[in-house]
């Protein structure tokens, strides 16, 4: 995998459980980005579920069929990686020129991926002096299922698509989400359909990557099954009412409260984790986005449990749109924080 290095003329493609999102930008993080092209593209969830031939050969055809509708002509592309198939941490190891580290990293990268490295694809990116020990040098680390990976690239490239670079979700969407000049750490909390994803930046890098199994479709199955509903039902009760305590007689809301204090005690315990490693730091603010920036109250709710400052995140915040853009994108626009983070990966 090519995570974090300059990748040149590219798209991102983010296929996520109900759409693919696609992004071209033009610029750099020096001089700011604007954007060229996009397609947003609702897919089968069944569609990405399908391992067969065919299902992948029908996945091929709607990620063209995408990119067609973009207008896109490079074929090179940067694909995100699902964080429940991707292993990421931060460990410490010696610090050498560059050249010597890259030689010795990459022989005891093995101690650091949870699979045997015959069925593994690894990479690493320097973050920077250890902040425990002068004497380390702080690395992230990635890993995937070779297995996986190797599939997904097939889907890819039979499509005659080139992929130049394949990264984490959370790492893409800490680049296009993280609070532009923030002096403490953000955490950042993707609320998606099946799982969670946390990042915590610190001094513009990710510190600390993780994935909670249960999102958004898990509070769809308990307030459809409380309110004795269907599933699509109460997917509107959700998004209409969020955690107001006053509609509904507040009945969703309390269906609800015990799974969201589940997920509010695994964000707590993020920010202890990341204090014990950053002894003099403190998380100043919350982004949310995914599902959680879509439900009314979630960010209010959050602030009130954690203290800290709680926002809906901007994925666009560095990129410049036209109004025409803009007004096409307002309904889906919250949606884009890993294909813009994807196609913000550094040129410079």
């Amino acid at each position: 995998m090519n995570l974090l290095h300059g990748v040149g003329d590219f798209f991102s493609l983010d296929l996520g459980t109900n759409s693919m999102r696609i992004v071209q930008l033009f610029g750099s993080s020096r001089t700011g980005w604007t954007l060229s092209k996009y397609a947003y593209v609702p897919i089968d969830p069944k569609l990405l579920a399908d391992n067969s031939e065919l299902g992948r050969k029908h996945l091929g055809e709607a990620i063209m069929g995408a990119v067609l509708q973009a207008g896109i002509r490079t074929k090179n592309v940067a694909i995100g990686l699902p964080a429940t198939r991707t292993y990421t941490t931060i460990v410490d190891t010696d610090t050498l020129p560059d050249k010597e580290l890259d030689k010795a990293f990459r022989y005891e990268i093995e101690k650091y991926v949870p699979m045997p490295m015959s069925e593994a694809k690894a990479d690493y990116v320097v973050l920077g002096p250890s902040p425990n020990n002068p004497a380390k040098t702080e690395v992230l680390v990635s890993s995937i299922s070779k297995e996986y990976a190797e599939s997904f690239m097939e889907t890819i490239e039979k499509t005659g698509l080139n992929i130049i670079a394949m990264e984490p979700e959370p790492l893409a969407m800490a680049r296009s989400l993280a609070i532009p000049g923030a002096m403490d750490a953000t955490l950042i909390v993707d609320f998606g359909e099946k799982s969670t994803d946390l990042v915590i930046v610190y001094k513009n890098q990710p510190r600390l990557v993780r994935s909670i199994p249960g999102g958004f479709g898990q509070l769809v199955r308990i307030v459809a099954s409380g309110l004795s509903v269907r599933e699509d039902q109460a997917r509107q009760f959700i998004l209409k009412f969020g955690l107001a305590d006053d509609k509904v007689e507040g009945q969703v809301f309390k269906l609800l409260s015990h799974s969201l204090d589940t997920y509010s005690s695994e964000l707590a315990k993020s920010v202890r984790f990341f204090q014990t490693r950053y002894l003099n730091s403190k998380v100043g603010g919350i982004v949310v986005t995914g599902y959680g920036s879509m439900i009314p109250l979630f960010t209010e709710y959050l602030e009130a449990k954690s203290g800290v400052p709680t926002m809906k995140g901007n994925p666009w915040q560095s990129v410049r749109t036209t109004p025409e853009q803009q007004r096409a994108l307002a309904p889906v626009a919250g949606e884009f924080a890993v294909a813009i983070g994807l196609s913000e990966r550094s040129n410079d």
